[in-house]
């Protein structure tokens, strides 16, 4: 079947090209203005069984998500799910309507709440007891470093004031010592290896669901940043293998094996087999995902010098190295050796550094990458294109929102605000940049991020924290910020013949309601995804 693009501009993956139109047939791109005439939707072509009217819109490649979490995301959407909610009432109204609704579930699960809708970004055990308070609630931020518990699910992990907290985490305490519902990182395995086993079944209506989803935003692909057990998830990789064997899964997607952190390089042969095992048709698992430390907010991402208190002195915390830092530079040599592709986590500039020195000597045909990025040191900027190590970024983050302006500001000092998602240092240093959402972390709408990529303000919320420019020296241009969703996060998952628009290519193709290209910068977060097609097939119509 062949299928026409027509009457309207087209970016290629690389640049903005203008008017032109596009064939596909095959699952494939056979020409691009390849000398049809403007044509209005419904006219008649020889050998053109489709024509699609772009109306004045935008065809694109599709986008790849270079880090989200698509099964935890699904899984999310189908139970508790706090993401729609924006202060402590809305959360605490929606987890006790949830719970009316399902009073046969043992458990309430679910999450996405944000830290910036409570003091100091903890949550208590007491509200959730006022809403429930005969079962075991436990609910992870957005970011997933942080969970709140009830009272019953503290109980029920035995945590209490003599508790001590893990290496890799802490429970929120109150002046005596009484763990007070808000746990930290590893602190949340003493309440999520409790929770009720979720079923392959459950696990597999999160995927579809998790797909779905993505597909509404245009996203055709993408890589899954932790395929492993985590966070009182199940290691997703079998719910992505039986739906590669079940022909369900219509997006290309590469998985990120989990490694183990309070393992070492003998876990390498069990990666290998799980690779071995997992890859299947539309479905990859030839990464492995390190988390070398955690997030800003919550004082666990790893710094060069300490956070500060909110009175600007200097504490004696700086951060987790969640991975040694010597140890990381030899798994990450084996890992290179053994074929892995190896994607980073880091959140400060310590674990950046730590990831970058890790990377010295390996393969950059492997294509590897660092994630989030928040805070990078000016002397690191030039090494991602000396090593051949890709930037991975959360366009969304970068602005003036409640959680940065309460919960991180405060805490770095005016020299280390500024070393904040530097993108287009990044870019100006000649480093490769891709794109991911974190989606469940955050919203998987990559117009929304490249508005912030672009603008350096949250799209939508004039007069409120986003709306002023956060460091607009590192703002992108729009056609970098497309590059990097599409043929900059398709180069990252060895996908070379998808992320752009030329004959010969996968038509994995993206249709928006309007040329963002032509309008106001200030509407790029506006624009709407018409359709989504995978292999030339539409997977989504709005």
């Amino acid at each position: 079947m062949a299928t026409l693009f027509t009457n309207g501009a087209l970016f290629d993956g690389h640049r903005y090209v203008g008017a032109g139109e596009v064939l596909v047939a095959e699952g494939r791109i056979l020409s691009i203005d390849g000398g049809f005439e403007d044509r209005s939707a419904g006219t008649s072509t020889t050998g053109v069984d489709e024509v699609v009217d772009l109306q004045g819109g935008l065809l694109a490649p599709g986008f790849v998500d270079a880090h989200v979490h698509a099964v935890q995301g699904g899984l999310e959407r189908t139970r508790c799910d706090l993401t729609e909610g924006e202060n402590r009432d809305d959360y605490l109204r929606i987890i006790r309507a949830y719970a009316d609704a399902h009073p046969d579930r043992p458990w309430i699960l679910g999450g996405g709440w944000a830290m910036s809708a409570f003091p100091g970004g903890t949550p208590t055990a007491a509200d959730l007891d006022a809403v429930v308070p005969d079962r075991p609630v436990f609910l992870p931020n957005r970011d997933h470093h942080g969970a709140w518990a009830n009272s019953r699910a503290l109980e029920l992990g035995g945590i209490d004031r003599h508790t001590p907290d893990p290496a890799d985490g802490r429970f929120e305490r109150d002046a005596e010592g009484r763990p007070t519902g808000t746990l930290h990182e590893g602190a949340m395995h003493a309440v999520a290896r409790l929770t009720p086993q979720t079923t392959d079944d459950e696990y597999y209506a999160a995927l579809l669901e998790g797909q779905r989803y993505l597909h509404s935003y245009g996203v055709t692909g993408w890589q899954d940043a932790i395929v492993g057990a985590y966070a009182g998830m199940d290691d997703p990789g079998p719910t992505y293998l039986r739906a590669a064997q079940e022909g369900d899964l219509s997006a290309h997607v590469v998985g990120a094996l989990w490694w183990d952190r309070t393992r070492g390089a003998e876990q390498i042969p069990d990666l290998v087999a799980r690779r071995e095992e997992y890859t299947h048709g539309q479905f990859r698992a030839t990464s492995v995902k390190v988390m070398q430390d955690g997030v800003a907010e919550n004082f666990t991402a790893a710094l060069g010098q300490p956070y500060l208190d909110r009175c600007g002195h200097a504490t004696t915390n700086a951060g987790h190295s969640f991975v040694d830092p010597e140890a990381l530079r030899e798994y990450v040599r084996l890992l290179d050796a053994t074929g892995f592709q190896v994607h980073v986590h880091a959140i400060g500039d310590r674990g950046a550094r730590e990831a970058l020195d890790a990377f010295a000597g390996t393969d950059p045909e492997r294509r590897h990458h660092v994630a989030h990025l928040q805070l990078v040191h000016p002397d690191d900027l030039g090494r991602f294109a000396d090593l051949g190590v890709a930037a991975n970024l959360q366009m969304l983050w970068a602005c003036l929102d409640e959680q940065m302006v309460e919960l991180t500001l405060p805490f770095l000092g005016e020299e280390r605000v500024g070393w904040q998602y530097p993108f287009g240092d990044l870019e100006r240093a000649g480093a490769r940049l891709v794109a991911g959402s974190d989606w469940p972390v955050s919203s998987p709408n990559p117009l929304e991020a490249m508005h912030v990529a672009v603008n350096r303000t949250a799209y939508g919320e004039p007069g409120r924290a986003g709306h002023e420019r956060f460091l607009p020296e590192q703002a992108i241009a729009l056609e970098s910020a497309f590059a990097a969703y599409t043929s900059g996060s398709a180069w990252i998952n060895h996908v070379d013949n998808a992320g752009v628009l030329r004959p010969g290519a996968t038509a994995d193709l993206v249709v928006l309601d309007r040329d963002p290209f032509a309008g106001s910068a200030d509407d790029i977060g506006g624009t709407r995804v018409v359709s989504t097609w995978i292999d030339g097939t539409a997977v989504h119509h709005a």
